[in-house]
Formats: C-alpha cells, sequence, structure tokens
C-alpha cells in the first residue's frame, strides 16, 4: 500500500511539473485533468468518497470541460472540418 500511495505522489508532482512545462495548451489541460483523476484516487485511498466524488466531477470534469471551451474560443484548438476547409489536411 504504501508503494501505492508513493507512485500516486510521485505522478502527482510529475503531473504538476508538466502543466507548468508543456508547450502546447492542449495538453497542459489533458496533464491538469489527468492530475485531478489522480487526486481523486488518493482521496478514496484516505476514505473520503465525497471529497473523491466532488474532486472527479469538478476537478477533472467540469473544470477541464470549460478550459477546452476556451481554448476553442480562443482558436487555440483547431477541429478537423476547420483544418479540411484550409487545405492542411
Amino acid at each position: 500500500m504504501e508503494t501505492v500511495n508513493a507512485l500516486l505522489l510521485i505522478f502527482i508532482l510529475a503531473c504538476a511539473v508538466s502543466v507548468s512545462l508543456a508547450r502546447s495548451l492542449l495538453s497542459a489541460v489533458i496533464i491538469f485533468m489527468l492530475q485531478s483523476l489522480a487526486m481523486s484516487v488518493v482521496w478514496i485511498l484516505l476514505r473520503s468518497p465525497d471529497l473523491a466524488i466532488t474532486e472527479a466531477a469538478v476537478g477533472a470534469g467540469v473544470t477541464s470541460l470549460l478550459m477546452f471551451v476556451a481554448l476553442k474560443k480562443i482558436h487555440a484548438v483547431r477541429t478537423v472540418k476547420h483544418e479540411q476547409h484550409n487545405g492542411k489536411a
């Protein structure tokens, strides 16, 4: 059990560093979502299912969705249809 806790801690720290070093905004949002899912696993291991559900729903769900929408609004993420229209497919 201690090794699982240590691996989760290392994974969460690696995600935190990776988000700040990510070159792409989309990859930073995806890494943030993975970190939030790992945090929900930590809350489960700490026997706090209410916080785990909240972390999964708000941290990985709603916050990531809002970040994806914001990236789409500022045109940081292009759709496949947009690229085909511009001849970049």
